[in-house]
Parts: C-alpha cells; sequence; structure tokens
C-alpha cells in the first residue's frame, strides 16, 4: 500500500512543479502584498504551494532604515540579492555590505541579520526549504497590527523555526 500512496504523492508533486506561474512586476502572487512593519511590504513571487514545499521566494521593499533582529533558521537556507538600494548584512561573526546587483547566502542554524540604510531598498529573498515562513509572514502581519509583547514575538518565531539570538543590527 505504501507503493502506491507514495506514487501518487510522487505524481501530485510532479505535476505541481509543471505549471508555469506569472506574478507581473509589482504584484504579489496572491495579490495581496503584506506590510510587515511600518515601510516593510513583502510580496510573496513564489509560494509553498508551487513547488511542494520547496521553495518560497519574496521581495521585500524596505522604506525606512531598519531590518529584523538577528535570528536563524532551523530548517532553512536563506538567500538574499539586492535589487535596489543599500543593505548592511551580519551573517554569522562576519558584517558585509551589499549594494544593488550584490547577494549573500544565510545557511541554517547561522545567526543573520540585515537592516537597509538607504532611503529605499528591495531585496529578493528566497528560503529553501519553504517550511512555514509564509504563514510566519501573514501571522506575523497581523500580530504586529496589536503591538505584541516581545514574549508574544518570539513565541511566533518558535512555531515557525525562527529563533531571535540578539538585536536588530546597529547602523554604523
Amino acid at each position: 500500500m505504501s507503493n502506491y500512496f507514495g506514487a501518487n504523492l510522487l505524481r501530485l508533486k510532479m505535476n505541481l512543479a509543471k505549471k508555469a506561474v506569472l506574478v507581473p512586476a509589482g504584484n504579489d502572487r496572491f495579490g495581496k502584498p503584506l506590510l510587515f512593519d511600518v515601510g516593510e511590504y513583502f510580496h510573496c513571487k513564489v509560494s509553498a504551494e508551487d513547488t511542494s514545499g520547496d521553495l518560497c521566494v519574496y521581495e521585500t521593499i524596505r522604506t525606512k532604515t531598519s531590518g529584523p533582529p538577528l535570528h536563524y533558521h532551523h530548517n532553512q537556507d536563506e538567500w538574499f540579492f539586492v535589487r535596489e538600494g543599500e543593505f548592511l548584512f551580519q551573517v554569522g561573526d562576519d558584517r558585509f555590505r551589499l549594494r544593488a546587483g550584490d547577494s549573500i547566502f544565510a545557511p541554517r542554524k547561522v545567526p543573520h541579520a540585515f537592516a537597509n540604510v538607504s532611503e529605499r531598498g528591495t531585496l529578493m529573498i528566497i528560503y529553501q526549504p519553504a517550511g512555514t515562513i509564509e504563514q510566519f509572514f501573514i501571522d506575523g502581519s497581523k500580530l504586529l497590527l496589536g503591538n505584541p509583547t516581545p514574549k508574544e514575538w518570539r513565541a511566533l518565531n518558535r512555531v515557525h523555526g525562527v529563533e531571535i539570538v540578539g538585536p536588530q543590527l546597529k547602523l554604523d
């Protein structure tokens, strides 16, 4: 019986991967970009639904000089590509200044953070595997509307395999 179910699951996964998904410039995969914080927009470009959970791609547009606190993902690698502006990154103990066209890889379980240091910055972020990062952004955008306590914020992060291990980056 397990061969029957395994073969059907594989067939379903292969069928999902064969369908093209067009997301026009400036749009979100589902037509509803998320406001994650004031001046921080997230546009899903490739959903975990499109890849059977293997990959998720977001574009984030930032109009203020800030970023997430130092954190790591238990089960996801993360790749960043700067499309516009300038960003300060920390991956492990190393710091980097990235400009448009630069990219950086942050392996799972390695603390990392970034901060937009320009008037407007745009990043493409790839999560592999996708895990529950989409639900994290949906739940986080809702939670942030209610001005959550640090305890509530940490709890949400833990549910989605993210550990906060330090503060936001200080701009040098």
